[in-house]
């Protein structure tokens, strides 16, 4: 899995829509910002195909330090939920299966390898 930069991210969409690079710099953060804008205020954005983002309000719970298992308060706060969108489901789904089948592929070569030491 690669990590893509926000470099990498504006110089495609320049290169695919043909602006320039610079307009392209100045609109995506504004894009951005403008999801983080709605968010804040508490309202749900869809974008079509792609998926819905949501803001939603996680209640006030207690949990255990797992070092040394003291009971901790955990205020409520707001966080955001993505739901995956129908396009984006079906390319996971295609690279999911990519995957599986090159490590089912992989492993299928391990077991049949003469070093490996069977029971």
């Amino acid at each position: 899995m690669d990590t893509i930069t926000t470099k990498e991210r504006l110089d495609r969409s320049a290169e695919q829509s043909n602006p320039q690079r610079d307009v392209v710099k100045k609109v995506s953060p504004r894009f951005l910002d403008e999801i983080i804008a709605e968010l804040g205020k508490g309202n749900r954005l869809e974008f079509r195909d792609f998926g819905v983002f949501e803001s939603k309000l996680r209640a006030a719970r207690i949990a255990q330090n797992p070092k040394t298992l003291e009971r901790v308060e955990v205020p409520a706060k707001r966080t955001v939920k993505f739901k995956v969108g129908r396009l984006m489901k079906d390319q996971l789904s295609n690279v999911s299966a990519a995957s599986a089948g090159v490590l089912g592929a992989a492993a299928a070569a391990s077991s049949n390898s003469p070093n490996t030491r069977q029971s």
